[in-house]
């Protein structure tokens, strides 16, 4: 499978102020399928060093704090030489030697024409701990799943030829149109994640892939009740487990009373941090004003809570396939879709998206691009009602107002609708 990533990671590579790079993201989204891909694609050679199966790696680092002496070393257990800028230096599963992810500062002061990366599950809730993690000494990027263009680039590369080379205002033809619905539709049932989707290639059988996803969440579930840190596990999977039915309120604001009678901010907010520095879900902001900068006016106690991949969201909240395939209208038809939206949006700006709330009125998302608002609206179908999308762009007057839906991609009065096939490529539309 081809990821995107792969292009941030050969700027880095390319980068004169380069950093060792620590890779972030929610386990089993394919970050050591990556850096190795990237070693082989990029590089003369990679060593690759996993913390997790090779513990007596820990006693090196526990030992040295020269980097050049920790090469010599690695080279001595690899069996060969490691070269500055031709070797990519590999550590996986780094979480597990505190002082080999702290060493990373010692190869940017002293050694940085070296180039290491590394990975780990549940690296990014390390970032709230900066004595364990060397903050300012390193580049950091985040790995997501799949998004729709690698999904169908992997499923149907003819189609993605199509799909890659549509520019802003083109004219989609019927016959290409319907079958990137198609495959829009498959997505929102397989989803980004690495394994469901090479099951889907190699088997195109909706069982293992449903099996893949209840084993993935398992494994996170697993996660939650080994973590021994000082969030109380046992919360962040009452968290977890509430999304669901926390989106499928009418309001579908995150309320601490729907996750216990009774809780409090003060029960779960740790937990929710947790869970977003673990990749696993996407907070969205509610904001007071449509106005930029958009993080002025968050609203830090009110919010929305997506999952990270909107397949595993459709096996968490027990959507039939038929009902995606078969059917107009079902329940949950809406959330999906916005979780899918903020999918794709995550990743391609600068200010993560926000939505908007009153007694009044409301609206999926806004985005900041520069000093620019954009409000968007997510139909999970053809309809066209959505009176408080219509009012604020009569209002304001916005220089793009987007409405994603299965309609084709035109010029719908005062905004543009885009078909939801092609969310990943909003920067590139506006």
């Amino acid at each position: 499978m081809k990821r995107n990533a792969i292009q941030d990671l050969l700027n880095w590579k390319n980068d004169e102020e380069r950093k060792p790079l620590v890779l972030k993201g929610a386990r089993q989204v394919g970050k050591t399928w990556l850096m190795k891909e990237f070693g082989r694609q990029c590089y003369k050679n990679f060593v690759y060093f996993n913390f997790d199966e090779e513990d007596e790696l820990k006693s090196i680092f526990e030992a040295n704090k020269n980097p050049q002496r920790i090469i010599e070393l690695l080279s001595l257990i690899r069996g060969e030489k490691i070269l500055p800028r031709e070797t990519l230096v590999i550590f996986d599963e780094i979480q597990e030697s505190p002082e080999a992810l702290n060493s990373l500062k010692y190869f940017k002061e002293k050694a940085n024409e070296y180039h290491v990366i590394a990975a780990g599950s549940l690296l990014g809730t390390l970032l709230a701990e900066p004595k364990s993690y060397p903050v300012g000494m390193v580049n950091l990027l985040d790995l997501f799943p799949l998004n729709f263009g690698e999904f169908l680039e992997a499923t149907n590369p003819s189609l993605h030829s199509y799909y890659d080379n549509i520019q802003k205002e083109q004219q989609i033809e019927e016959i290409f149109h319907r079958r990137l619905l198609e495959v829009y539709d498959n997505y929102l049932i397989i989803g980004g994640m690495p394994e469901c989707v090479k099951s889907w290639i190699n088997h195109k059988d909706p069982e293992r892939v449903s099996r893949i996803q209840r084993e993935l969440i398992e494994i996170y579930e697993n996660d939650f009740s080994k973590h021994n840190g000082k969030v109380n596990s046992g919360r962040i999977l009452m968290v977890f487990r509430s999304i669901v039915s926390q989106l499928a309120k009418t309001n579908e604001k995150f309320m601490y009373g729907a996750v216990r009678e009774g809780g409090r901010a003060r029960d779960f907010e740790e937990a929710i941090e947790w869970l977003v520095s673990a990749g696993m879900i996407n907070r969205v902001y509610n904001v007071s004003k449509i106005e930029h900068p958009l993080s002025a006016f968050d609203k830090l106690d009110q919010f929305k809570l997506f999952v990270f991949d909107t397949g595993l969201l459709k096996h968490m909240a027990g959507i039939d396939n038929s009902a995606i395939l078969l059917k107009t209208d079902y329940q949950f038809k809406g959330q999906l879709t916005e979780n899918y939206v903020l999918q794709q949006l995550r990743g391609q700006f600068e200010v993560d998206p926000r939505y908007y709330s009153d007694k009044n009125s409301e609206l999926d998302f806004i985005l900041q691009v520069g000093t620019e608002i954009i409000p968007i609206e997510a139909k999970g179908g053809e309809d066209k009602s959505a009176p408080s999308f219509k009012r604020y762009v009569a209002s304001n007057h916005p220089r793009n107002a987007l409405r994603f839906s299965k309609r084709g991609y035109r010029k719908d009065g005062a905004f543009t609708n885009i078909p939801l096939y092609l969310a990943g490529k909003t920067k590139e539309l506006i």
